[in-house]
């Protein structure tokens, strides 16, 4: 069945088509471009008309174009709309009117991505699932994820981010959302918001979104929870709140493991037990939120929990991972990949996995099996952003790290303030580090890289992993 024909794109967009089509999804990018996807032309980074001939040729079924660009035939399969991203929404808009899917959106500081994955597993057991590969949650990503929605989905995980003020509340409009969840509010993009209370207002538009009768899922605890709250109530909006104490959702008891998080929960509808597969509370913070939305879907708990209980971590986002670098021996180091984005919260959080995991003694050229952590630059953080580096030294998970090795001109703030014993290497850029890093890791180590994608601490992660034979933590088998 096709995605969308081009007499339903007409319909959507008020375009016009020189010939028929059918389209099995939806494609952006000529490198991951599938033969039957309509292309569409965004303007980005480059102007996707100068693509449209490229994609054609690659078995394109269609292209979403407000021109015919040049080397493409006047009756090729086009889609002619006045504004590309304009048309794109219009396509997003016509398929969440199509289907009957539940659609929850998730957004926050912290936490989203790995949010809509947890959500993805919970809902898998229960019907078909729809949700972004990526993280494609911003003004052309939001409309992407709804034009690939096929008719027949039950349900649709719809991330949303933001950078500026006012970007949420169309992209939740456009979702037209069933439950709404904030994972936390904290600073990250301070760069565009004069205070946290104006990252919580532009978190809590995502409400607007929510269609009467729906659910917000809302955390408690933070400073700006009342504002959260009081936004929800001014809609008349249902509000359920969860954090790790004194909220709807709760832990009651836990069990923090190295490999898991056990965790009894505390709800309005009666005690609930899960499994998180990974360390760190936050992840069981936002389990708490993922088993609210399935309560407010009115859908099974023990399907919900087991179905939790099936996520890992996606790379670059706290995935553990063996290296072995002494394949006989079978011994190496762990490493914890979170290279993909850093604001202070996520940093106190991967600090906090870090702490709980156990090195291993008497296998390395240093008897003493290490916590080490190679932190790069947290951006977006407006003026504030050196102090805040700094302020990392006081985190009190970090007194449990033997090493701090520092990445980026931000955190030299950080490095100047560790205390002796514990300041590593600074640098300003990743690859100044890449030279010494063989000689920074040992056998029985337990390694984070954390940073902001754009500082490019992930270079350290690959040229880590080449030291060895890297293979996930849940396989490393009777180690």
């Amino acid at each position: 069945m096709a995605l969308w024909t081009s007499a339903e794109a007409v319909a959507a967009t008020g375009g016009h088509c020189p010939v028929a089509w059918q389209a099995q999804g939806v494609s952006i990018d000529t490198r991951s471009l599938a033969p039957g996807d309509l292309f569409v032309a965004l303007k980005d980074v480059r102007d996707g008309h100068d693509f449209v001939a490229q994609a054609l040729e690659k078995g394109a079924a269609a292209a979403l174009v407000s021109r015919i660009p040049e080397g493409v035939a006047p009756d090729a399969p086009l889609l002619l709309v006045p504004d590309v991203l304009r048309g794109l929404e219009d396509l997003g808009r016509a398929a969440r009117a199509r289907t009957r899917a539940r659609v929850i959106g998730v957004t926050g500081s912290v936490g989203k991505t790995s949010t809509k994955e947890m959500l993805r597993a919970m809902l898998a057991g229960q019907g078909r699932v729809h949700a972004a590969e990526a993280s494609y949650n911003n003004h052309w990503g939001v409309p992407l994820t709804l034009a690939r929605m096929p008719a027949e989905a039950d349900f649709a995980v719809i991330e949303i981010g933001m950078n500026h003020p006012g970007e949420i509340a169309p992209l939740a409009r456009l979702a037209d959302l069933d439950v709404a969840v904030i994972t936390t509010v904290a600073p990250a993009h301070l760069f565009a918001f004069d205070s946290l209370a104006g990252i919580a207002r532009e978190k809590a538009a995502i409400l607007d979104g929510l269609r009467p009768g729906g659910t917000a899922i809302l955390p408690e605890g933070l400073e700006v929870s009342p504002l959260l709250r009081a936004r929800a109530a001014e809609t008349g909006i249902r509000a359920v709140t969860f954090a790790e104490t004194g909220a709807d959702w709760q832990i009651a008891q836990a069990q923090w493991g190295e490999e898991a998080s056990t965790v009894q929960a505390a709800t309005p509808a009666g005690p609930r037990l899960f499994r998180v597969q990974s360390p760190g509370r936050h992840f069981a913070v936002n389990a708490l939120a993922v088993l609210a939305v399935a309560e407010a879907l009115h859908l099974d708990p023990a399907l919900s929990a087991q179905g939790l209980g099936r996520w890992v971590p996606p790379a670059g986002r706290g995935q553990r991972e063996r290296i072995i670098t002494d394949p006989v021996e079978e011994t190496g180091f762990d490493l914890i990949d979170d290279a993909f984005n850093a604001n202070p919260a996520s940093m106190a959080a991967s600090l906090d996995v870090l702490s709980i995991l156990q090195p291993q003694d008497n296998i390395g050229r240093i008897k003493r099996g290490r916590r080490i952590a190679i932190l790069g630059d947290m951006l977006e953080l407006g003026d504030s952003e050196l102090a805040l580096h700094a302020a990392i030294a006081g985190y009190p998970a970090l007194a449990s790290v033997t090493l701090v090795h520092c990445v980026g001109p931000r955190m030299k703030a950080l490095h100047a303030v560790l205390p002796p014993a514990q300041r590593g290497e600074w640098v300003e850029q990743a690859a100044d580090l890449l030279p010494r890093l063989r000689a920074l890791v040992d056998a029985g180590d337990i390694v984070l890289v954390k940073g902001s994608k754009g500082i490019k601490v992930s270079l350290l992660v690959d040229a880590l992993r080449k030291l060895g034979q890297g293979r996930p933590q849940e396989d490393k088998g009777a180690e």
